[in-house]
């Protein structure tokens, strides 16, 4: 009798596969709580972590950048032969990391956001923004091409390829580019949120340098269409048509969130374009002197790319920390914002030094003429520092008016930081060469 009381005293058994299943939901759920933990500490301070992934997706960056710069240094006899096409070099390769850097910055706001799946549906988030960025590639290569004609020639370039031409290679450049980026900011959305890494510190680094390695050959590709005498007005019509008509479908479309985007981005973007081909005339003017000295012709996309990447970075992460409250949009920034800022400075040093020891390496390689390893890493730095001071405060303040005026951030962060760090590149990078005694 007492054995049977004991019996029923004793708790029941647990089979060791029970057992086993508790133990894995245990730390399934342990690993989610740190995982988030992880994410949470990211946004409120880069971490080592977050320093160790933006400076390895910049030195990509830095790397394919001067690989283009020395495509860029290759075709010179091209730019000369065609003037004008210099100009759209920066303006393709800006709008390129505009438009699929903020896409990438949308898609890392969901993933924070815990709303990110990937589908092949349209009328879903990620379809809709898929829609959304072909769009906008199609009509702002267009309106790239337009606006160099009109303003090369405001701003004292007075010899400039037919309209026809401009469009043709802005469209076919943006086609073949626009494909080959928009499949890798997909499968490096989806790649982040498979590791657990926190796509707004990888983002804009990694698409400006997937943008430097295909725009440049596909505009140098495009440039065999200039001047043909049926084939080149045909194309240049064409695309005209098929932007317009892209536009009016996705107005007719329904899909509220696609229209939102196009509505949002057109002027900021359209703003950007413009602000981008200034930076290319500025380059535009001393092509001679970049001639001569190839090298620090190989410096342009690295130095545009590097500048344009560290503010993209920083306009993310603040874009991210706005929409998640982690901090308010005031007119000094709080410490989050505060953190971030420095965060940028702390890459411009190795990132700027990198782009001028590649520079001149890639020039000694290719029997480039160079101005010698010390000032064509001063250049660098010094071109790199100026451009990020500015980068810090446009990445800050362009967030932070999005956000009051009820726009948003991810849209409009992006274009406005990368563009305007672009020009201030192209004035900075002409500027250190003045001041290292290159003029």
């Amino acid at each position: 009798m007492a054995s049977l009381r004991a019996r029923e005293r004793r708790p029941p058994r647990i089979s060791q596969a029970r057992r086993w299943r508790r133990e894995g939901v245990r730390l399934i759920r342990r690993a989610g709580a740190i995982r988030r933990f992880s994410l949470l500490r990211g946004l409120l301070g880069p971490d080592v972590t977050g320093a160790r992934q933006s400076l390895t997706a910049l030195a990509v960056s830095s790397v394919t950048a001067t690989g283009a710069g020395v495509l860029l240094a290759a075709v010179t006899g091209t730019l000369e032969r065609l003037p004008g096409l210099l100009v759209l070099v920066p303006a393709a390769i800006g709008m390129r990391g505009n438009i699929f850097g903020a896409l990438g910055s949308r898609l890392a706001t969901t993933i924070h956001a815990g709303t990110f799946r990937v589908t092949a549906r349209r009328d879903t988030i990620v379809g809709q923004n898929i829609i959304a960025a072909a769009v906008l590639s199609l009509v702002t290569a267009v309106a790239l091409g337009v606006m160099t004609k009109v303003l090369a020639p405001v701003f004292g370039l007075r010899s400039v390829v037919s309209l026809a031409d401009l469009i043709v290679v802005s469209v076919i450049g943006s086609v073949v580019a626009s494909a080959v980026v928009l499949v890798v900011t997909l499968g490096l959305a989806a790649s982040t949120t498979r590791r657990g890494w926190d796509l707004d510190n990888v983002n804009a680094p990694l698409i400006s340098a997937v943008g430097d390695v295909v725009t440049l050959p596909a505009l140098f590709l495009a440039s065999y269409l200039v001047g043909i005498a049926v084939a080149t007005p045909l194309i240049a019509i064409a695309s005209v048509v098929a932007s317009a008509a892209a536009l009016g479908w996705s107005w007719r479309s329904g899909m509220e969130q696609l229209w939102s985007i196009l509505r949002e981005s057109m002027p900021v973007l359209g703003g950007t374009g413009i602000v981008l081909i200034v930076a290319g005339v500025v380059i535009e003017h001393r092509l001679d002197d970049f001639a001569e000295r190839r090298a620090v012709l190989i410096l342009v996309p690295a130095c545009l790319a590097a500048a344009g990447a560290i503010g993209g970075i920083l306009s993310s992460r603040l874009s991210s920390k706005l929409h998640l409250g982690v901090i308010e949009p005031r007119a000094l920034p709080q410490r989050g914002a505060r953190l971030d800022i420095v965060f940028g400075f702390t890459l411009t040093v190795p990132v700027f030094v990198l782009n001028g020891v590649l520079a001149h390496g890639f020039a000694e390689l290719f029997s480039l003429s160079s101005p010698g390893f010390v000032r064509l890493v001063a250049i660098s730095l010094i071109g790199g520092l100026l451009a990020t001071a500015l980068a810090g405060a446009i990445a800050y303040y362009g967030t932070v008016v999005a956000t009051r005026i009820g726009v948003d951030p991810d849209t409009y962060g992006i274009p406005l930081v990368t563009s305007t760090v672009d020009l201030a590149g192209a004035a900075s990078l002409v500027l250190a060469v003045n001041w290292v005694g290159l003029q």
